[in-house]
């Protein structure tokens, strides 16, 4: 049955039996200047394309006379006349901000709506409940479900959807000519543009709101009223475009899409690219088919790489491009009531639409906000993040499965892997089917066995795609400087390679393999800060994820023979502690001796070492009662300030029995004194008060400072490392026990455990997504990771990686697009390498610029996300 809401609209703009200018009877003049829509929603006058009215006219009941009903007044667009010409006239619609053309007023008795109909270039102007109709009937036409688009809501939000179009309009006298001048933003006025572009084909536009009729009315009525009339007079009329019809522009045959989803499953066979760009050739150039830009929103770049990858995904598009809204699941709890899949289909269309204008993706990005809070305002985001969560969204917009019914996991019970995996995946699709998980999703096998019980748990899991390790990123390079115990060699810092997530017992085996440590000796492991040590590293078992990468760490060989004394830490005005054992002899002379021993490698001559040893072995005589030893010191230097050293004869040393933190002389050592306190402590603090002249004789700068555990790459370069694929693969699929925070609950032990996993891959899909792991989460660790990683671009070979054996062909793999990121952990931009199938090139996507590429320059230190689809197999004998 025909609705007879859109009857009577239309019958309310249009009527055979009344005047030709006469008013509608349910309207009243209105004085103009006048603006449409300022009172209520109602009054809102929307634009659509008059075939979306006519196709839903054709589409009701028989019997019914649908020219008659859906006639509006009909006007013909025209050029206006200017006074400009040549040059000029280019010259001054370059600089104009307003786009001014006629109306002229037809008979639509002797005009062919069917064909008009058929023209993208025939438009309506409708009233609030007629657009809700005709928009609804679109989708419908399109094969849309019911019940799962709420086009009320769409109109709702028309400040997302739609937008305003300001019409100035003047009125011709005595004629049914009326001139139309729009001025708005620069991007509304590009896009007013396309709809009204009169110069490359007739415009046509019917009148179904009555506004036209009005200002018709209105001026006649001045006219009647005042004869002096002001030909500069203009009526205001604010209209509403949809936001998608400058893409339906080049769709000028009806049912275009499925004209050419048939045309590319009848060329399936060959490259899917190809055959969607030949299925859209009608539209525009096949070469410049996919190769529209995106603007950028303000740090959108991370969205604008993500969607080129998936936008030129073959099998994606043409989905996307087919009848994909009867898919739509708006029921689903999990989903975004449709909305995120339509949007991205909307844009995905734009994006395949002919010309190369840059597509302003200002619907999608507040869908996206909207459903993903943290994607909102306009922060620089993860681009991989992004992919994750579309694909997620998309495939439950586009779930097949309408009542997810609760499927019980069976245990392996010693059944084959193949019987025990096909279980799995069948149970993952009776509760997920969609177009995301057709070509998206693959498969894993997951193997946990028990370190105490030895229990084997085996379970096969689903993956959308695959987050890979880089190499170097299993392992942590740390800088620690290494200290002698007697003096014999100046400290060196030793760089060592240990697991990233490995023990302090690591580090310290890596280091006494670097410093070619004695069987008579052990290394004391110590952060130094602020001119002490602030702790030890002594426990073996500790995680090297505590030590961060501008930590400062010091290594001390000790004579493991001197067990029985306590560890003994001089501090003093430079910044490094110097540590040793004492030996039985706690006396102050030995205290003394040991000193001058620990910084004789710091010495500028061999001599000085002499002189310092005489005038009392270098102790000062003199009195220090004016020293409050109570006081506290802010810091060794401050020991200096503090103590009358020019009291000293000579080049004198002060020594203070002290606290950890080094800031307190609880009491001065004397040459002959025995410590007695000594025995009784595991360390023993002195702090040591230099003299200037004392200092002179050192090398500063070996005392001076100790490198940091790892530079910051902003102040040491790295040299760049280059490894494969392969092998960021090969680290993914190792073996390797689960963190204390992943304790895997063991049901022979009844309780958790630290298991070992190992994962294999099982199942593998059309179109497989590498993530290259280069943003650490640790936060030790600061630096982008900015290793080469080698990836296939042709030929990734994956079949020696798939688990599962039953004679299934090769899986070899080619890339057509990656998702690059330029820059730091803090910042930077992202862009997008895409194979063009129709011009057999590689094209750059930055933001709205769109220019080609060598292959060579896809591969780089920026590569982030890779996307390979997978090759068909060769046909024998072909």
């Amino acid at each position: 049955m025909r609705d007879s809401g859109l009857d009577e609209v239309a019958a309310s703009a249009s009527d055979p039996d009344r005047p030709p200018c006469s008013p509608p009877p349910s309207t009243t003049p209105l004085q103009p200047p006048f603006v449409a829509g300022e009172d209520s929603d109602d009054d809102k006058v929307y634009i659509v394309p008059y075939r979306w009215l006519w196709e839903a006219w054709e589409s009701s009941s028989a019997g019914t006379d649908s020219s008659t009903a859906g006639r509006g007044i009909l006007y013909a667009a025209s050029s206006v006349s200017s006074s400009y010409r040549g040059a000029m006239k280019l010259i001054n619609n370059f600089f104009s901000s307003d786009l001014v053309f006629g109306l002229r007023r037809e008979d639509n008795s002797k005009h062919n709506e069917a064909e008009a109909a058929a023209s993208g270039r025939s438009y309506a102007l409708v009233r609030t409940d007629m657009w809700s109709r005709a928009l609804r009937w679109h989708h419908e036409s399109n094969a849309a479900m019911k019940a799962a688009v709420n086009i009320f809501s769409v109109c709702e939000d028309n400040e997302v959807d739609t937008y305003a179009l300001n019409l100035r309009i003047s009125v011709a006298r005595e004629t049914d000519m009326m001139t139309v001048k729009i001025r708005n933003s620069v991007e509304n006025y590009k896009r007013a543009s396309k709809i009204f572009n009169i110069d490359s084909e007739m415009v046509h536009i019917w009148d179904f709101s009555g506004q036209t009729t009005l200002i018709f009315m209105n001026e006649r009525n001045k006219v009647h009223q005042n004869c002096q009339r002001h030909t500069d007079q203009e009526n205001l009329l604010e209209i509403y475009v949809y936001g998608l019809i400058e893409t339906l522009i080049c769709q000028t045959e009806p049912k275009k899409d499925e004209l050419t989803v048939q045309q590319l499953k009848r060329t399936r066979e060959m490259d899917s690219d190809s055959a969607l760009l030949n299925g859209y050739s009608r539209c525009g150039s096949l070469d410049s088919l996919g190769l529209t830009g995106l603007e950028n929103l303000g740090n959108t770049c991370f969205m604008n790489s993500a969607i080129q990858c998936l936008a030129h995904t073959p099998m994606l598009v043409e989905y996307f491009l087919g009848d994909y809204s009867k898919e739509i699941n708006s029921q689903n709890p999990l989903g975004m009531d449709g909305e995120l899949a339509l949007a991205f289909g909307e844009l995905l269309r734009k994006l395949w639409a002919s010309g190369k204008t840059p597509v302003v993706p200002k619907l999608f990005k507040a869908k996206l906000a909207r459903f993903a809070p943290q994607f909102s305002g306009f922060n620089q985001h993860d681009s991989q993040e992004l992919l994750a969560f579309l694909l997620d969204g998309l495939h439950e917009d586009l779930n097949r499965v309408k009542c997810k019914r609760y499927v019980e996991v069976k245990d392996a019970l010693d059944r084959p892997d193949e019987e025990v995996a096909d279980e799995y995946w069948e149970n993952h699709l009776a509760r997920n089917n969609s177009i995301i998980v057709d070509i998206c999703q693959g498969q894993y096998r997951s193997t946990l066995v028990c370190p105490i019980c030895k229990k084997i748990s085996v379970t096969f899991d689903p993956f959308m795609y695959l987050s890979l390790p880089l190499p170097s990123t299993t392992m942590r390079t740390m800088t620690v400087t290494v200290f002698s115990a007697d003096g014999s060699a100046k400290p060196y810092p030793h760089t060592v390679t240990v697991p990233k997530h490995g023990k302090c017992r690591d580090i310290i085996d890596s280091l006494a393999v670097a410093c070619s440590l004695k069987d008579d000796e052990s290394l004391l492991l110590a952060e130094v800060y602020n001119n002490r040590i602030i702790r030890y590293l002594d426990d073996l078992s500790d995680s090297i994820s505590l030590v961060r990468d501008e930590d400062r760490l010091s290594a001390y060989r000790l004579v493991k023979d001197l067990n029985k004394g306590p560890i003994i830490v001089f501090m003093h005005q430079r910044e490094i502690p110097l540590v040793s054992k004492l030996s039985d002899d706690a006396s102050g002379s030995a205290i003394q001796n040991l000193f001058l021993e620990l910084t004789n490698p710091f010495l500028k001559s061999s001599g000085d070492l002499l002189d310092m040893g005489k005038n009392d072995q270098g102790y000062c005589n003199g009195e220090v009662d004016d020293v409050d030893t109570r006081s506290p010191l802010p810091e060794c230097t401050s020991a200096v300030e503090v103590v009358d050293v020019g009291s000293c004869a000579g080049s004198k040393l002060l020594f203070y029995i002290t606290d950890q933190k080094g800031q307190a002389m609880q009491s001065q050592i004397e040459i002959d004194e025995i410590i007695s306190s000594a025995d009784s402590q595991k360390e023993l603090y002195v702090l040591v008060c230099w003299s200037d002249e004392i200092i002179k004789r050192y090398d500063a700068q070996l005392l001076g400072s100790l490198p940091e555990v790892r530079k910051s790459g902003l102040l040491r370069r790295q040299p760049q490392e280059t490894i494969s694929l392969y092998s960021c693969l090969e680290a993914f699929l190792k073996e390797e026990p689960l963190g204390p925070e992943d304790m895997w609950y063991c049901p022979s032990c009844k309780v958790h455990q630290q298991a070992s996993k190992k994962l294999d891959l099982w199942r593998l899909p059309e179109i497989l997504v590498i993530h290259l792991k280069r943003f650490p989460t640790a936060a030790s660790q600061k630096n982008k990771l900015e290793t080469v990683v080698d990836f296939p671009i042709h030929d990734l070979d994956l079949s020696s990686y798939v688990a599962r054996k039953n004679g299934q062909d090769p899986y070899i793999y080619a890339l057509f697009a990656v998702s690059n990121h330029y820059g730091s952990m803090g910042g930077g931009h992202y862009t997008a390498f895409v194979h063009h199938a129709g011009q057999n090139r590689w094209f750059d996507f930055d933001d709205r610029s769109v220019v080609p590429m060598a292959e060579g320059g896809v591969k780089s230190s920026a590569a982030y996300v890779l996307f390979y689809k997978k090759v068909p197999a060769a046909v024998p004998g072909s």
